[in-house]
């Protein structure tokens, strides 16, 4: 299988596990050797924002939030640690750039950009990422639990978050209700 470094899966709609059901993860990497690595771009912690974040590191944004920024639940794995998935227009001695479009960067320093407002033009602050072993990924494809669609800063940065795993199956020409959760060979 090619690699789906820089895709979004996009969870069918039999996924049950409640971390995954109707999700969207960009990946970070895909190996066959490795794994992959992803954080969800659609799903938010409702008790968390962007502004308590700078608060809790004590860091002052020059110019207030007009509104308050989500933070995103990456995923179920070291739901600690905190993850920005950004533009490639900024760029640190710790940033990792995914593909032409997109970067991640885990460092502080980031953060403390966006509060100067000398960070990327687009970001998503998460905590926690989705994580799969070699071959785990690959098996829960197969089992028909994923489809893969190339990402887009639009749909990851741009879109209403609770509109991205439609619009992610959009971007396929498919809509839930022609998906089924059925495989077999004709």
């Amino acid at each position: 299988m090619m690699s789906l470094t820089g895709h979004l899966l996009i969870a069918m709609p039999q996924m049950e596990d409640p971390f995954f059901a109707r999700s969207a993860v960009f990946l970070l990497a895909h190996s066959e050797d490795s794994g992959a690595m992803g954080l969800m771009v659609n799903k938010t912690v409702e008790s968390l924002t962007v502004d308590r974040l700078y608060a809790d590191l004590e860091i002052t944004p020059v110019i207030p939030s007009a509104r308050p920024l989500a933070v995103h639940f990456g995923g179920p794995v070291a739901p600690g640690h905190a993850f920005v998935l950004h533009s490639a227009d900024y760029r640190e001695a710790e940033t990792q750039i995914i593909s032409g479009d997109f970067a991640l960067t885990t460092s502080l320093d980031i953060l403390r950009a966006m509060a100067k407002g000398t960070g990327p033009r687009q970001s998503l602050v998460t905590i926690g990422y989705a994580g799969w072993g070699p071959g785990q990924l690959e098996g829960e494809i197969g089992a028909n639990g994923w489809l893969s669609v190339p990402a887009d800063t639009g749909l990851v940065f741009d879109s209403d978050d609770q509109a991205k795993w439609q619009l992610a199956l959009a971007k396929l020409g498919v809509s839930p209700e022609m998906i089924s959760g059925e495989t077999g060979r004709a």
